[in-house]
């Protein structure tokens, strides 16, 4: 495989270059709002809570199972995201990232920390689901300007040669929400009685939410804007009509984002959100053994998940997403076979065979995604493809595979779709240029137009 990566581009410090303590404190503040918003998805996928939240807050004879109806609502938020992303993203290119993210990790953590105090339907009838959609939809349109404003903030903090190594942090930040969540419902659920949990235990994750978000908080309001939005605004150059500009040059780059985050989210959603329930309900392994091997192969991911990004500091982005995508087609076949067999190892061994393919996009993609558009427009443009291709096909994925599973009895209908995604992806990433060492204000930067002599 060929590859682009010659020589490091040049670098000339300047009175906005941060030094490594500032560049430290603006990773750690974007990850912690990738981290609530995993946390919030490790507490509602953990088996135990899918099956509590969807009798909680529903009546008992509408015809739903619980697992469907828990998966419907993690579906709903994502309706609101493309919104929130096109909101808060063309906003954050006008007035700044550190403002709006200062807002989203407020309202994300906020949110969540909302379900924990609803009352249920047996309290306030069919108020109760009405007020949870109305509360997932908030928590969708904040997380669609959370994201890509994470990944552009430490994007445009990180120094060139090691993007990738900062970069990685922020899904670093989504596993370990996730752990975090997934890990206090296990914990909570073989404390407690069964009725217990029921009763009042499955609020107390919920809970834990805001407290978390203000200490995200407090550390986003000690940084400065990005040294990158900090040139543009000293230049003149901000945008006037970022949305504008998005639409009209960057629609090209936008779809190819879209393909390759429809991968990257059919294989995130059908992991970390779908294949708990699918391993306690489908494979009837019990929600506590589906826990431990699912955050089991999550921790594993943590510990491979920073040398990969610096690897690709070296080798570059496309060959990391390239093998994710050929893999996907190769091993997920096998993966849920092995699932199948219902033997706690052989299952592990599948699960972390899917893990270690999705670790490798993991890795890259804050370093990736924010580098396919010129800084002008970065927030706007990544949160809008991003959040599109998530809303309709991240989102959608736990719901989709169950419906089909139990419309067709085959439990092999997650393969089929991983592998469908992964045909799709491996186009975009085909056509996407390699960024690896191409400093973050040079990147996606149409070149201008060459005359033609007389």
């Amino acid at each position: 495989m060929t590859s682009d990566l010659t020589a490091p581009a040049e670098e000339t410090p300047d009175a906005h270059t941060p030094d490594d303590r500032t560049v430290r404190k603006a990773v750690a503040a974007s990850a912690m709002g990738n981290c609530i918003e995993w946390f919030d998805f490790g507490v509602f996928s953990a088996g135990v809570m899918t099956t509590i939240v969807g009798t909680v807050f529903f009546p008992p004879d509408d015809g739903g199972s619980a697992v469907l109806r828990s998966f419907a609502l993690i579906a709903a938020a994502f309706v609101a995201r493309p919104f929130g992303g096109m909101f808060f993203g063309t906003l954050g290119d006008k007035l700044g990232r550190k403002t709006i993210l200062a807002v989203t990790i407020i309202l994300m953590s906020g949110s969540t920390f909302v379900i924990g105090i609803l009352p249920g339907y047996d309290t306030i009838g069919m108020a109760a689901p009405i007020l949870l959609l109305a509360v997932r939809l908030v928590q969708g349109f904040s997380t669609g300007g959370e994201y890509g404003g994470a990944a552009t903030v430490i994007a445009e903090y990180a120094p060139t040669h090691r993007r990738g190594f900062f970069g990685s942090f922020l899904e670093f930040g989504t596993l370990v929400g996730y752990i975090l969540g997934a890990g206090l419902v296990l914990g909570i659920d073989l404390m407690l009685s069964q009725s217990a949990m029921e009763s009042w235990g499955w609020r107390i994750p919920f809970l834990i939410a805001l407290p978390l978000g203000l200490v995200g908080l407090y550390i986003r309001s000690k940084l400065e804007d990005t040294p990158e939005f900090q040139k543009m605004e000293e230049a003149g150059t901000v945008a006037r009509s970022p949305l504008k500009e998005t639409l009209l040059h960057n629609w090209r780059m936008i779809l190819n984002l879209i393909g390759i985050v429809i991968l990257l989210n059919v294989a995130h959603y059908a992991l970390l959100t779908f294949m708990p329930s699918y391993l306690d309900s489908n494979l009837e392994i019990g929600s506590t053994t589906a826990s431990l091997i699912t955050i089991g192969v999550e921790l594993a991911m943590l510990t491979v998940i920073i040398p990969l990004g610096s690897l690709s500091d070296r080798v570059g982005r496309k060959p990391l997403l390239l093998t994710a995508a050929v893999g996907f087609m190769i091993v997920s076949f096998p993966s849920i076979a092995l699932m199948q067999t219902k033997d706690p190892l052989a299952i592990t061994a599948g699960f972390a065979m899917m893990g270690g393919l999705l670790v490798l996009m993991l890795a890259v993609i804050g370093s990736t995604f924010p580098a396919m558009f010129p800084t002008q427009v970065r927030y706007g443009a990544f949160s809008i493809g991003y959040n599109l291709s998530t809303s309709i096909f991240g989102g959608t994925t736990a719901l989709v595979i169950e419906k089909l599973i139990k419309t067709t009895g085959s439990n092999y209908i997650p393969a089929y779709y991983l592998v469908g995604a992964a045909v799709v992806a491996l186009v975009p990433i085909l056509l996407l240029p390699e960024t690896a060492r191409v400093p973050i204000g040079k990147c996606g930067v149409r070149p201008k137009a060459v005359p033609v002599p007389a």
